[in-house]
């Protein structure tokens, strides 16, 4: 059985990597050829510098590929940005090159049997902070950020192509070994500053990337198609309690707190964002990641994602960020 992985040099690809050569896949990993292979090093992967900006050259590179190796028999299409120097590469890259590569994959007969694309919530936009109620698999979906819009737009359009073997996983926030952005979180506490965003509580959901790993692969495998998921490891937390698990696996007791006003975030956020651009530079905090930062309800319906597939995830937020800070303390990130 083959598998092809996008994005496998980032930080949640290369978990699928991972998880695909111990269940005995020929793996492929879609990757730049300027990309880092850091956690790519097993001699076993096969790996794929796809063109995803010349759909011509992308219809020949996957047509060669079918005539050497076969069709792929499942797809993670995992491939995207989450930050940019210029705004319109969130187009031009989360829905403009999957759209080029799926239709790709049609005019070159390889449609795989399964196409897993790892979307996001941002693509639904944040839950209602007055009622927090969760969102709804029910609810029109309404992002309020350009990565958001364009993991939507990218979904709009697989989901309009006939016949086409698609699931959409939408997870929450992903945490874990490799990961950049929680890890600041982690590393300012750490060094004994617990910052907070606004005066409201704010309600937040997680999914360890073993987890959302174990659900692509159960994806995968199952009879389902054309359908899309949110996310979660099922559970819902606070602001406050996500930084009390921090704050334990760090051995920090004490920390000075300091909560910022959201108005203050956005100035910081803006001017950090036009700054680095200044140097071709995207901060961690930038105005699109201030769009989500501010959101007090994160809570998602995710009933339908444990009936289908049968999903349980084996990490809750503590177990999780153990494993994590461990991981960063290991490798002297922390």
């Amino acid at each position: 059985m083959k598998i092809l992985i996008t994005g496998a040099a980032g930080f949640i690809g290369s978990f699928f990597v991972e998880e695909a050569l111990r269940q005995g896949f020929d793996t492929y990993a879609g990757i730049r050829a300027t990309s880092s292979r850091q956690y790519l090093t097993d001699e076993r992967i096969k790996f794929v510098d796809i063109k995803y900006d010349d759909k011509e050259l992308l219809i020949k590179q996957l047509s060669e590929l079918k005539n050497s190796i076969g069709k792929f028999d499942y797809i993670i299409h995992g491939m995207g940005v989450t930050k940019c120097k210029n705004k319109s590469d969130f187009d031009r890259i989360n829905y403009g090159f999957t759209k080029n590569f799926a239709e790709a994959l049609i005019e070159s007969d390889s449609v795989p049997n399964k196409f897993v694309y790892i979307s996001s919530l941002s693509a639904w936009g944040p839950g209602d902070s007055k009622t927090g109620k969760p969102i709804m698999l029910s609810d029109e979906p309404r992002p309020d950020t350009l990565y958001g819009a364009s993991k939507l737009k990218a979904e709009q359009f697989i989901a309009s192509l006939s016949g086409f073997p698609y699931i959409f996983l939408r997870p929450t926030g992903v945490y874990g070994p490799r990961e950049k952005d929680y890890f600041v979180f982690n590393k300012t506490v750490s060094n004994g500053i617990e910052p907070a965003m606004g005066f409201q509580t704010q309600y937040l959901t997680f999914i360890y990337v073993r987890d959302l790993v174990k659900l692509a692969f159960l994806a995968c495998k199952s009879n389902i198609e054309r359908k899309g998921y949110f996310v979660s490891d099922g559970r819902e937390y606070t602001d406050k309690e996500y930084a009390a698990i921090v704050k334990k696996h760090l051995g920090r007791k004490h920390t000075l707190k300091i909560r910022v006003p959201l108005f203050l975030v956005k100035f910081i956020s803006y001017s950090l964002d036009t700054v680095c651009g200044y140097f071709g530079k995207t901060p961690t905090l930038n105005k699109d990641k201030y769009k989500i930062l501010r959101v007090m309800n994160w809570r998602c319906e995710i009933k339908p994602t444990e009936d289908d597939f049968h999903f349980k995830a084996d990490y809750d937020l503590d177990r999780g960020t153990g494993e994590a800070i461990e991981w960063y303390k290991r490798e002297k990130w922390l």
